[in-house]
C-alpha cells in the first residue's frame, strides 16, 4: 500500500509552499509584534505548524527575518524595474520609481513594508547583513538619481538618503482614506525637484 502522507511531505513543491507561509506568518508577526517579542513557537502557531517542523526550513529565526527582507527587496525592486523599463526621461523615472515603490510598500504585503522597521537594536552581524539586503534596491534609486541634471553642488548621495527617508518613514503615519501611496511618492520627488513650486512641471 503506498504511504501517501510520506510522499506528500517529500513533494519539494509541497516544501517550498510551507517555507513561503512560514515567511509569510514571520513577516506578518514582525510587523505586528517586532523582531524581539516574537517567538519561533509563535511563527510556528502563526503558520499552522508543529514548532519542530519549522527548523527543517529554518534553523533560526535570524534566518527567517533575512528571508522575508529578502523578499520584500525582491518585491519593491521587481516593482521598480518595471515602472521604469519603459521611460527615458530621468526625472520621469525617478517619479514612478517612488510611485511604485509606495505601492508595492502598501500593497498589501507584510515583506516590504518590514524593510521599514528599526534594526539599529540587532545583533551586529545581523543587522549588517539585513543592511546588505536593503541596500540593493537602494542601489537602484541612486543609479536613477544619479543620472539626474542635478546643479554640482547637490550631493546625489544626500538625495537618495533624503527620498528614501521620506519613503520609508511614511510606514509610520500613512493611513488609506487621504492621499494614496503613488500620490504621495510623487509628491516627495517633486519636492525634491521643483521645492514648493505651486505649478510643478512633471
Amino acid at each position: 500500500m503506498t504511504n501517501t502522507s510520506a510522499k506528500s511531505e517529500d513533494n519539494p513543491y509541497r516544501s517550498d509552499n510551507r517555507r513561503l507561509e512560514l515567511m509569510a506568518a514571520a513577516a506578518h508577526l514582525f510587523n505586528q509584534r517586532g523582531y524581539d517579542a516574537t517567538s519561533m513557537r509563535d511563527i510556528a502557531r502563526e503558520a499552522g505548524m508543529l514548532a519542530g517542523s519549522m527548523y527543517y526550513h529554518f534553523p533560526s529565526k535570524d534566518d527567517l527575518i533575512i528571508a522575508t527582507y529578502e523578499e520584500g527587496t525582491r518585491l519593491i525592486s521587481q516593482a521598480i524595474i518595471e515602472a521604469t523599463n519603459d521611460c527615458s526621461d530621468p526625472w520621469e523615472r525617478l517619479y514612478k520609481a517612488s510611485a511604485a515603490h509606495m505601492n508595492t510598500l502598501f500593497g498589501g504585503n507584510n515583506f516590504s513594508i518590514l524593510l521599514c522597521g528599526d534594526i539599529s537594536r540587532a545583533a551586529p552581524a545581523l543587522r549588517i547583513r539585513l543592511i546588505e539586503i536593503r541596500d540593493s534596491y537602494d542601489a537602484l534609486f541612486m543609479e536613477l538619481i544619479e543620472k539626474l541634471p542635478l546643479p554640482e553642488d547637490v550631493d546625489p548621495t544626500l538625495l537618495r538618503l533624503s527620498l528614501l527617508g521620506s519613503l520609508n518613514w511614511s510606514a509610520s503615519w500613512y493611513r488609506p482614506g487621504g492621499q494614496t501611496p503613488e500620490q504621495i511618492g510623487i509628491f516627495f520627488v517633486r519636492l525634491l525637484k521643483d521645492g514648493l513650486k505651486t505649478d510643478p512641471e512633471l
